[in-house]
């Protein structure tokens, strides 16, 4: 078990990649995302899963979240989603 103190760790990250960044800065220009907190010391884990000896911060990066016009649209479409299919049960029923 990682026994990190006041250190995060993010299990599950996208790849720093140059797409991704694009992709991030989009999302960001759009207000689907706003910046959670600013330039986060970030480093990497060893292989075996455990914090690296020395320099454990490689760089600073921004730590995004999704923003409630979002998570209201993914809502939205869920409900919508489940709204259709009940109609069309219920308008199926009678024609069996």
């Amino acid at each position: 078990m990682l026994q990190t103190g006041d250190v995060w760790v993010i299990e599950r990250v996208l790849p720093d990649t140059e797409e991704h960044a694009e992709n991030l800065q989009t999302c960001l220009m759009r207000g689907w995302v706003e910046v959670l907190h600013e330039s986060l010391p970030t480093g990497k884990l060893k292989a075996d899963g455990t914090l690296p000896d020395g320099q454990m911060f490689e760089n600073e990066k921004h730590l995004y979240r999704l923003t409630d016009s979002v998570w209201n649209a993914f809502y939205c479409t869920y409900q919508l989603s489940v709204l259709g299919i009940a109609v069309a049960l219920i308008g199926a029923a009678p024609a069996l």
